[in-house]
């Protein structure tokens, strides 16, 4: 571990997992529909929790949702909703359990529709990544937080989003005295606001 980096102050330095995710993950682009899948769902169990607590579930999370294979979460059936709900390993939350299940339905609709997630994404991004920093949310996570929610997703709202968008590196918000901050041509740094 290289504590003496400087880092995002949200970052515990006593925890070896969260600084790999800060350091190797977080703000850094992906295409992977996998992944874009799996930070979907762990963001959406982060409402109301850290991030931290959830990442520190990460692996139980892995393992109860099928390795984010979203064909296996669609055909989840009552009976695994039920054994989900008793696993102390995750976050037991009937209402988002279900929700997660429900949002990997709209996900694999929008990758029928648009050839991917990423693609999706990017009709809203144009490719641009938009940096800034200390925001909770912005116009282009109110857009897309909106389409998911006509679309169906369930406990979706524009701050999840926004943390969303951070974690798959199209928000780039690493805090300026963050070894990882930006220090190239901002031109986008208005880009969607």
């Amino acid at each position: 571990m290289a504590v003496d980096k400087p880092r995002c102050s949200w970052v515990n330095a006593n925890n070896e997992a969260y600084i790999y995710y800060h350091d190797n993950e977080w703000g850094r682009a992906v295409k992977e529909e996998k992944k874009l899948l799996e930070m979907l769902i762990l963001e959406l169990f982060q409402g109301g929790l850290s991030f931290e607590c959830v990442l520190n579930k990460r692996a139980a999370f892995k393992s109860a949702f099928a390795d984010y294979n979203e064909f296996s979460i669609i055909n989840f059936t009552e009976n695994k909703i039920e054994q989900l709900f008793g696993d102390s390993s995750i976050i037991r939350n009937k209402a988002k359990i279900k929700a997660a299940i429900n949002n990997t339905g709209v996900f694999a609709e929008i990758q029928k529709e648009y050839g991917s997630f990423a693609a999706y994404l990017n009709c809203f991004t144009q490719g641009k990544i938009i940096y800034e920093q200390g925001k909770i949310s912005n116009k282009l996570s109110d857009d897309i937080a909106g389409d998911l929610q006509k679309r169906g997703m369930k406990f979706i709202g524009s701050k999840m989003i926004y943390a969303y968008l951070q974690a798959i590196g199209i928000i780039y918000a690493h805090e300026e005295n963050c070894f990882l901050a930006y220090v190239g041509n901002k031109k986008d740094a208005d880009y969607y606001n």
